[in-house]
């Protein structure tokens, strides 16, 4: 059992979530919440936490990173996009249920006073920036950290607001190099 509350977007979402593990969700039904439901949010973030768990497409990041600025401390598990396809829909409804667990026994919280260990010379170093591939390979240490995808920019403000230590960071590098997927 996950004893963190579960957020996500809609009610087939919670449907999947709670075939795949047993905890509480609850649904913003999309980015139409209000005040109420961000002030019921932080009073369950403070009592039991909660994992944040949108849609890997825009709207999900939206509600992502709209929820992440109203609530401190709250956990994001992040769901790769081709774990989350069906047909042209994107979305944890589309997920297996061994994929939703994968992705919320990752859940890290994103930390305010983040590090500035990561630079965009790492992102070259590594491949990550500036070369024609680096866009996959971006997505694919990305899955393999449980961060989800980002452009360059984005990619190193996640490496350094979920504190990834460099042992991590490289460690995810070599297996992406050496062909290894979740």
């Amino acid at each position: 059992m996950i004893k963190e509350v579960i957020v996500v977007e809609g009610k087939d979402d919670i449907a999947a979530v709670k075939a795949a593990v047993d905890a509480e969700v609850i649904a913003t039904s999309g980015f139409g919440y209000g005040r109420k439901l961000i002030k019921l949010l932080r009073n369950l973030n403070d009592r039991c936490g909660i994992i944040i768990f949108t849609d890997p497409d825009y709207m999900g990041n939206k509600i992502r990173r709209d929820l992440d600025k109203n609530i401190r401390g709250a956990k994001h598990a992040f769901l790769p996009q081709d774990k989350a396809k069906r047909k042209d829909n994107i979305g944890v409804e589309n997920a297996s249920k061994e994929d939703i667990l994968k992705a919320l026994q990752g859940a890290r919280p994103i930390y305010k006073e983040e590090s500035f260990e990561f630079t965009n010379i790492d992102l070259l170093k590594t491949g990550l920036s500036g070369k024609a591939d680096s866009k996959e390979k971006r997505k694919k240490v990305g899955d393999f950290l449980k961060i989800g995808y980002g452009n360059s920019k984005q990619f190193l403000n996640k490496l350094n607001s979920f504190n990834i230590s460099r042992e991590e960071f490289q460690k995810a590098v070599k297996a992406v190099e050496n062909g290894k997927t979740l």
